[in-house]
């Protein structure tokens, strides 16, 4: 009887206890893409370390992630077309559909309830729902005589909309899903030739896609899109000779800092700094090498860049202050991405040919720890849950 008692006991006054310590946040999680094995990894920024592994994700050689409001699910949009609902607390795959033949990016909605996906094969926009990814609207991207564009710099903006760029018609498209199943379209064309990836301003105020068939950068204020599209830069590297262009620049990271703007430079060794005020080219900065991700740490004191080959085993960072360079940094062969933890005290870094993900501290730009990763590429953070654009 007494041992009866005793162990009533325990379970009142103990289980919770135990209960409680096998509970897990989700805010210091993340997911890191193995992009040879069709896996991702989940990780804890916090203790620096991998939690489980994830397979059967299909072709994730340029995939990207977005996480639900509440930073449990991740999804993940692959190359192939899938899109794959994964939680984070389990390590599982929810759920996984091929929604089309080529996929370059997606976006999750203002209220976290609808997912949309850029595709190159068929060009268009698909929008799903984010708890069963049903398809709720098929946007197929036609320009001229019914051909049909490569979707590229899908992202969410604010008053539950998605923008998005049409790579072959030159044009920009936002997106109202007010009602997901009749969205409403606002076009705007002759943007410029071959915008090639874009990103929203952090305040959710600008879009900008950056252009490959001609100089310049193509610029909507969605405060005031009675006013059309804005050509920006169209004089730089007018008259020069581009360098080859092995990778192209990616500027959905970061790139803002105050009233400056970072933009890797496409064909030319450099990072252009832009006056958000009047978005006149304030600065060129000479770098190692053709940039293709340039990012600000969270409190905008520090650009980190990495190259296209032949200089993809270097980092490098400015100054935002002096504007000028301050280290260069060797991680290893093939640096692929960067992301920094939510107050930016550590940046983690994909070194794909080494196999290794490399994290520094920001302020000695000491190497912390050294992660294991089967070709690793895009790191994603759950702190991106709570940020415009990404």
């Amino acid at each position: 009887m007494i041992r009866s008692v005793v162990f009533l006991f325990f379970l009142l006054f103990f289980q919770p206890v135990l209960c409680l310590a096998e509970l897990r946040g989700t805010g210091d999680l993340g997911v890191i893409i193995e992009r040879a094995s069709h896996s991702a990894l989940i990780i804890n920024t916090s203790d620096r370390s991998i939690l489980s592994r994830i397979e059967g994700l299909g072709d994730v050689s340029h995939a990207s992630v977005v996480f639900s409001r509440d930073q449990r699910y991740a999804y993940i949009f692959g190359r192939d077309g899938g899109l794959s609902i994964i939680d984070l607390l389990s390590g599982k795959i929810v759920k996984r559909i091929l929604q089309a033949g080529n996929s370059i990016g997606g976006a999750i909605s203002q209220d976290g309830k609808l997912i949309a996906v850029s595709n190159y094969t068929p060009g268009g926009v698909k929008i799903f729902s984010g708890d069963t990814l049903e398809l709720l609207a098929d946007i197929p991207a036609f320009y001229n005589d019914k051909q049909r564009s490569k979707v590229i710099g899908l992202v969410d903006a604010p008053g539950q909309r998605f923008i998005c760029s049409l790579f072959d018609a030159g044009e920009m498209w936002l997106i109202d899903v007010k009602n997901p199943k009749q969205p409403k379209i606002k076009k705007f064309q002759n943007i410029g030739k071959q915008p090639y990836d874009a990103l929203l301003t952090p305040d959710g105020r600008y879009y900008l896609a950056g252009l490959f068939g001609e100089p310049g950068l193509a610029l909507l204020d969605l405060w005031n899109t009675e006013a059309g599209v804005k050509r920006i830069l169209g004089d730089y590297g007018k008259h020069e000779t581009k360098l080859p262009v092995y990778k192209m620049p990616h500027l959905e990271g970061w790139t803002i800092a105050g009233n400056r703007m970072f933009v890797p430079a496409v064909g030319q060794h450099e990072v252009l700094v832009v006056n958000t005020v009047n978005w006149q080219l304030i600065k060129r900065i000479a770098v190692a090498g053709q940039p293709v991700f340039v990012m600000a740490r969270p409190d905008g004191r520090q650009i980190w860049v990495n190259f296209a080959l032949p200089d993809n085993h270097q980092l490098q960072i400015i100054d935002v202050k002096n504007m000028e360079l301050i280290k260069t940094l060797t991680p290893g062969k093939a640096v692929l991405h960067m992301e920094f933890t939510p107050r930016g005290e550590n940046v983690w870094v994909s070194v794909r040919d080494e196999n290794k993900i490399v994290i520094y501290d920001t302020n000695s730009f000491a190497i912390e720890k050294n992660l294991t990763a089967n070709k690793p590429s895009g790191i994603f953070f759950t702190s991106r849950a709570n940020q415009l654009g990404l």
